[in-house]
């Protein structure tokens, strides 16, 4: 465990002051119901797993592991905390916070997956320095991102999913974060540019709806195909998805009697979206 106290190691109190956030720290820091129990915790017994840090050159130490209980501990007043010093190299220090921080609970995907990033690209840089004729016998004959996965727990091909999921647009990551898109159409919509998830984003926020696995699918293939559009991923997404029970339907003939006979059912279908929109932002405004 990488929190574990070596028995040469030892425990000294340090100026909270002095200690930094570790740089791109992938994961969040929160005063949610956690943290208050924390807070608690820390309040009647004190701090008892001292934090984790190791010294920068700048006379000043950056936390490996302990960044939630520094934060709860600065709540209390605490202007000390204990910890343990590890002098480590900066690929080390990335593993060690990484494996540290994933032990927690309620960690979002967005945080699983930069996390692994680092991970990952930390020991992309390692073995690549590794000496003509030098072995590492733990990583011999495997693939960094098998190594990745036997140690958090996930296949080779997830912990893929999770590094191609970093290139998602921070809207989309905060959908995925929030429960309110799913996991594997997040993945899809990871593989499209910037400026396209934009569109999606967009044609999101018009149909409140976001895709389904199958729409993931069809969108990238029309990013893949070069002919994305925002109008196109509307469609999409106006579709009735599989277990949606409230429907509500019209016949054609019903709608041409307000709409050109020259407009299909989607062009009349994103019309009615926009008229509902203007007639529900008066409603409020009113």
């Amino acid at each position: 465990m990488p929190d574990q106290i070596m028995e040469d190691e030892r425990i000294i109190e340090i100026e909270t002051e002095r200690l930094r956030t570790f740089q791109n720290h992938p994961f969040k820091i929160a005063d949610d119901q956690q943290m208050a129990q924390l807070v608690e915790s820390i309040k009647h017994y004190g701090i008892l797993t001292p934090l984790i840090i190791r010294p920068l050159p700048e006379g000043v130490y950056e936390i490996i592991s302990g960044h939630r209980r520094k934060h709860a501990a600065e709540q209390l007043g605490y202007r000390k905390v204990p910890v343990v010093i590890r002098v480590l190299k900066d690929e080390d220090a990335i593993i060690s916070m990484v494996d540290s921080n994933l032990q927690r609970e309620n960690i979002t995907p967005s945080e699983k997956a930069f996390a692994l990033k680092m991970k990952y690209d930390a020991m992309k840089r390692k073995s690549g320095r590794r000496k003509k004729g030098q072995i590492d016998y733990q990583m011999k004959g495997k693939k960094t991102v098998q190594i990745v996965g036997e140690e958090s727990g996930d296949s080779p091909k997830q912990v893929q999913r999770y590094l191609k999921i970093t290139e998602l647009i921070p809207e989309l990551l905060q959908y995925l974060d929030d429960q309110k898109l799913s996991f594997n159409p997040a993945f899809e919509l990871a593989f499209l540019k910037e400026e396209e998830q934009r569109l999606v984003l967009s044609a999101i926020e018009f149909t409140q709806s976001v895709p389904s696995l199958s729409q993931a699918q069809r969108i990238k293939k029309l990013s893949q195909a070069g002919s994305l559009t925002r109008e196109k991923a509307q469609d999409i997404l106006s579709e009735v998805k599989k277990g949606e029970v409230h429907r509500v339907t019209f016949k054609n003939e019903q709608l041409h009697s307000f709409f050109p006979k020259t407009d299909s059912a989607e062009t009349m279908k994103r019309k009615i979206i926009e008229i509902l929109k203007i007639w529900y932002k008066d409603q409020i405004e009113d």
